[in-house]
């Protein structure tokens, strides 16, 4: 827990000096993010985004899942996002695994049955983004004048390259 305790005493140094407590509930840039989960991201930092200006959806992959669509869908319905991004990168954990293996895992190290769980791998990571945005667009919950456009960030390099 000592790791927690150092990020509490960050906080309290944070909010010393914290001065957006008069930022707008809608993001000021009308944009929300899917990225992954993955620590070497920070996609703030590498869309030049600072405080309130987009919503920022992260997961195991950065994976248009249903409760990222849920996610996006009050971003774009109540909160004004007008354009989406979906952001995988390289070298992805996502691609390490596939659901048979980790279902195998954790019925081996707990015993319970995880068959009903998709743990949405991926074996191609272009088309991973791909699909994704195609998820996103097929819902009909999001407007369909939305930009969705999707890309990989190179954690070796820190360039964000658009899937077409």
């Amino acid at each position: 827990m000592a790791e927690l305790d150092s990020m509490l005493e960050a906080n309290e140094q944070y909010a010393s000096g914290f001065d957006q407590g008069g930022l707008g509930m809608p993001p000021a840039r009308a944009v929300a993010v899917v990225a992954c989960m993955d620590a070497r991201l920070h996609p703030a930092k590498f869309l030049g985004l600072h405080e309130g200006d987009a919503h920022v959806i992260r997961n195991a992959g950065g994976r248009a899942s249903d409760d990222a669509i849920r996610s996006l869908i009050i971003s774009s319905r109540l909160l004004g996002t007008r354009e989406f991004a979906v952001v995988h990168h390289t070298d992805c954990g996502m691609l390490t695994f596939s659901n048979d293996d980790l279902r195998g895992k954790l019925e081996a190290e707990t015993g319970a049955d995880a068959t009903g769980i998709d743990f949405l791998p991926f074996g191609d990571l272009e088309q991973s983004v791909r699909d994704d945005v195609a998820a996103i667009k097929a819902s009909p919950f999001i407007d369909g004048d939305i930009p969705v456009r999707g890309f990989v960030y190179d954690v070796k390099t820190g360039k964000l390259s658009e899937v077409s």
